[in-house]
């Protein structure tokens, strides 16, 4: 840990040195550049503080744990959909695979079940399981076709994500329910995923609930930065990102890499859905709907970069946490819902602008 804080304490030294040795207008030049490779934080610094300023409620305990609660509820998606941005691509069928998934985990839980009448509630290790393989089969068949027919990733995940919501609506469908909404979960399904983790005391007999999604999060943060970092695959799936072609030379199993990224992004995807039915207790056709728009954009705030080869675990869970403020902070000024979606396509542009001039600058 000393070591650790050491070498952090020697590159700001190395790099503060480098700095003042530039000439005169060279030193312009590099606080310029550092301030247009950062502009994104200080964009949305700077928005956090003003509306902490006109809404002061904004940076109450409630809505904190609030913030922190959305973050946990849309993270696995975004850790998910990094890898395959990692690999020079995107999956937009994540949002649909959501809905699939919590579709799938609402009607294995339903107190009365119109799709399988004769069913009942299935215990919960089943219904895990069932979104994780419904899940990990869509990945696949992403993964498959990027692979071995070496398709773009938009075209293939545009396929999938129709092919998936089609199977939603006839899903939707099946038995007496009629495409109706999911609702009347079990409590054991709600209170596993829902449940309150710990309580904050908040004085005058009241407390404030943190769920327990945001302790499975925090697991799934801590396996995705293993896989990330201290494995062999995560260590191809950056070299496949970096450069294709040289990986392929240097032994790295390109195909069996890329299909991997796209099945575990997949099981991320299915245990998003299986927190999302019981976080908001009802599901239809449009659960899941543009959250890859979320989480592509929670990429890209938090460094994850489409050139390929760049991103860190810790910059996509501060990429998620930053955007879920936003949209509180949003909610807070009383900001028209139809105008998220403007916002959330600024942010796409803007940060995918800084992350290509970034690049550029480097090469």
């Amino acid at each position: 840990m000393i070591e650790k804080k050491n070498k952090k304490q020697s590159g700001i030294s190395t790099r503060v040195a480098a700095y003042r040795a530039l000439p005169g207008k060279e030193k312009g030049a590099a606080i310029g550049n550092a301030f247009l490779s950062n502009a994104m934080y200080i964009i949305i610094i700077c928005a956090i503080i003003v509306i902490a300023i006109l809404r002061p409620q904004f940076i109450s305990l409630s809505s904190l744990v609030n913030i922190v609660s959305l973050t946990a509820a849309k993270l696995p998606i975004a850790l998910g959909i990094a890898g395959c941005i990692v690999l020079t691509g995107t999956d937009i069928s994540a949002g649909r695979t959501v809905g699939l998934t919590a579709c799938i985990a609402a009607s294995l839980s339903l107190t009365v079940n119109k799709l399988f009448p004769n069913l009942g509630i299935v215990p919960l290790p089943v219904v895990i399981l069932a979104v994780l393989g419904v899940g990990a089969a869509v990945g696949l068949v992403n993964g498959f076709s990027v692979a071995k027919f070496k398709l773009h990733p938009f075209i293939v995940t545009l396929s999938t994500q129709l092919i998936v919501y089609g199977i939603i609506l006839l899903y939707l469908k099946l038995g007496t329910n009629n495409g109706q909404t999911l609702s009347g979960l079990s409590d054991t399904y709600r209170n596993f995923v829902a449940g309150p983790l710990f309580n904050i005391p908040t004085g005058g007999g009241n407390s404030i609930t943190v769920p327990r999604y945001v302790l499975y999060a925090v697991i799934l943060t801590v396996i995705m930065w293993i896989i990330w970092n201290k494995t062999t695959f995560g260590k191809n799936m950056f070299a496949v990102g970096s450069n294709e072609e040289a990986a392929n030379v240097s032994g790295v199993n390109v195909t069996r890499t890329i299909i991997l990224v796209f099945v575990i992004a997949g099981m991320m995807y299915g245990i998003t859905g299986f927190i999302d039915g019981a976080r908001i207790a009802s599901v239809n056709a449009n659960t899941g709907l543009n959250y890859e728009c979320d989480a592509i954009a929670a990429c890209v705030i938090g460094g994850v970069s489409f050139v390929g080869g760049i991103g860190k675990i810790s910059g996509i869970v501060i990429g998620v946490l930053l955007l879920q403020i936003i949209f509180v902070g949003l909610n807070f000024l009383s900001v028209d819902q139809n105008l998220l979606y403007i916002v959330k396509g600024l942010i796409i542009l803007v940060a995918c602008a800084i992350d290509m001039r970034k690049y550029l600058v480097r090469k």
